[in-house]
C-alpha cells in the first residue's frame, strides 16, 4: 500500500495502536513482530476489538475479500514512516531530547515549562525507542505548537534512527556516561552515539543546540551548531546554583550578569537534578515563557515511577531512584546522599545492568567509593556486586531481601533505594 494512502486511512481513524487489547473504537492497528511474538496473529482480534483497520506485513494473515486487512512489506518501517510523514504535515518545531542521564527528567521538567505557554505534545513516560518515537509523533494533532520528543540509545546508530523519523528542530544532550556498555562497547560509543542527534542538526545547517556548558565532553561535539548555554558562568544564557539540598534540591537561576536572580524550591531529590532544571529554564526562556511562570512549573513538578522520589513510611524516609543505574548515575547518587543533610543513613544497592566486560571493574568502583565515603550502612544486592571485593552485608536478589526484611525491618532510617530496574528494587518499598 502506498504511504499517501495508508495516511489517508489514519487520518480518518484518527489513532493508531500496535496492542490487540488495546483497541479504541477505530483506530488503525499495526502489527508488529519481537523475538517472542508475532502481531500479525492478533489482527483479527484487534478487528474484533474496536479496530478499523489492520496493517499486517505477512500475507498468510490476509484474509480473501476483506478489506479491513492493509499488507505491507514490514509492519514496523511502516509505522516509522507513516510518524514522520504525519509529523511532516503538521509541521510544527520538535525539541529533540536524549543523554545518558537525566532525561526523561529533563523532558517532564521542560514539558512543564513549556506547558506554561504553549500547547504541547511530549514524550509519555519512557515510550522514547523505534517503536515510542513513532507512536509519540502519531498523536501530533493541529493545535499542538511545540513536541518535545525523547530518544533512547543502548546501541551504535540507535539516535540516528531516531532522529531520521523525528526530524527535530532543536536538540539537547543532558549528558553522556557510562551506560549500556555491553551494547556501545566503549565510553566513546556512548558518546559517538548521543551525538548523531547533533549530527542531524548539523547536516539540516543554521541549527540550534542547548548545551551544558560545565560539561566538556558537549562542548567537544557541539561543533558547527548554534548553542544557547546554560551553567554555572555569570556570561551564559542562563546561569544558576545549588542553594540547598535536604532533600529537596533548591537552585537560583538568573539570565546573564544582570539578569533578576529566582530562587525555585523543586521536589526533586539530588543536586544531580540541577543542570536538569537549568536546561528547562534555559529552553522556557528561548521560547518567550515568562520568568514567574517558568519558576512556577519547576516548583509543580512531581518526579514519577520510582525516579528520584522520596517517600516516608510508617518506619522510614525513602529516596527511591530504583528505575535504572549506571556507573554515572550511581556515583551522583551516592555523593549527593553523602551531602544530605539526615541521620541514620542507610544505602540499598543494587546491580548495574548492561554494562558488558567492564561491568566488575564498574561495581568495584562503586564499593570503593562507598568505602571512601564512610557511611555506616550499605547494603548490596545482585550477582554483580557479590564479585566485588567488600564487607557489606549482600543479599543475591530482592527477593532474598524482602525474606530477610519481614523480620529486620530497619526503623528511623534515611534510605536510599538505586539500582537497575532488572533488580526489581521497586519491590522492597513496602517492607521498608
Amino acid at each position: 500500500m502506498e504511504l499517501t494512502n495508508l495516511y489517508q486511512l489514519f487520518t480518518a481513524c484518527g489513532q493508531v495502536t500496535t496492542d490487540s487489547r488495546n483497541c479504541p473504537q477505530g483506530s488503525l492497528f499495526i502489527a508488529l513482530k519481537g523475538d517472542n511474538f508475532n502481531g500479525n496473529a492478533f489482527a483479527s482480534k484487534a478487528l474484533e476489538n474496536g479496530c478499523r483497520y489492520a496493517v499486517i506485513d505477512e500475507a498468510a494473515y490476509l484474509p480473501p475479500d476483506d478489506d479491513r486487512y492493509l499488507l505491507v512489506a514490514d509492519g514496523l518501517q511502516t509505522l516509522q514512516q507513516l510518524a514522520r510523514y504525519h509529523r511532516r504535515q503538521m509541521g510544527i518545531s520538535v525539541i529533540g531530547i536524549t543523554g545518558t542521564n537525566g532525561k526523561t527528567t529533563t523532558k517532564e521538567l521542560i514539558a512543564a515549562v513549556l506547558s506554561q505557554r504553549y500547547r504541547i505534545l511530549y514524550t509519555q513516560g519512557n515510550l522514547n525507542n523505534s517503536i515510542g518515537v513513532p507512536l509519540t509523533l502519531l498523536r501530533l494533532q493541529a493545535n499542538h505548537e511545540l513536541a518535545v520528543i525523547e530518544m533512547g540509545a543502548s546501541h551504535p546508530g540507535d539516535i540516528r534512527e531516531l532522529v531520521e523519523i523525528a526530524e527535530p528542530d532543536y536538540g539537547i544532550i543532558t549528558n553522556v556516561g557510562k551506560a549500556h556498555l555491553e551494547g556501545f562497547g566503549s565510553f566513546d560509543g556512548v558518546i559517538r552515539t548521543k551525538e548523531e542527534l547533533f549530527d542531524f542538526l548539523r547536516r539540516r545547517g543554521d541549527s540550534t543546540i542547548f548545551l551544558h556548558h560545565d560539561n566538556p565532553y558537549l562542548q567537544e561535539i557541539a561543533f558547527g551548531l548554534n548553542p544557547i548555554y546554560y551553567g554555572s558562568a555569570d556570561e551564559l544564557y542562563v546561569n544558576g546554583r545549588v542553594t540547598g539540598n535536604s532533600p529537596y534540591l533548591t537552585f537560583c537561576w538568573k539570565a546573564g550578569k544582570e539578569g533578576e536572580s529566582h530562587e525555585v524550591q523543586t521536589q526533586l531529590i539530588g543536586e544531580y537534578n540541577f543542570a536538569n532544571a537549568l536546561a528547562a529554564v534555559t529552553i522556557g526562556r528561548f521560547f518567550g515563557v515568562e520568568a514567574d511562570k517558568i519558576d512556577k512549573a519547576l516548583a509543580g513538578y512531581t518526579p514519577q515511577n520510582n525516579r528520584s522520589q522520596l517517600k516516608q513510611t510508617a518506619h522510614n524516609t525513602l529516596i527511591i531512584d530504583a528505575y535504572n543505574a549506571n556507573p554515572t548515575s550511581m556515583i551522583a547518587s551516592i555523593g549527593n546522599f553523602k551531602k544530605m543533610n539526615a541521620s541514620q543513613k542507610l544505602l540499598i544497592l543494587g546491580d548495574m545492568r548492561e554494562l558488558g566486560k567492564e561491568s566488575a571493574e564498574e561495581h568495584q568502583k562503586v564499593v570503593d567509593y562507598l568505602e571512601a565515603c564512610a557511611f555506616d550502612e550499605v547494603w548490596l544486592v545482585g550477582s554483580e556486586f557479590a564479585q566485588t571485593r567488600h564487607t557489606y552485608p549482600h543479599f543475591p536478589d530482592a527477593a532474598t531481601l524482602i525474606a530477610w526484611l519481614q523480620t529486620n525491618r530497619p526503623t528511623g532510617k534515611t534510605i536510599l533505594i538505586k539500582g537497575s530496574n532488572g533488580i526489581k528494587l521497586s519491590s522492597i518499598i513496602d517492607y521498608l
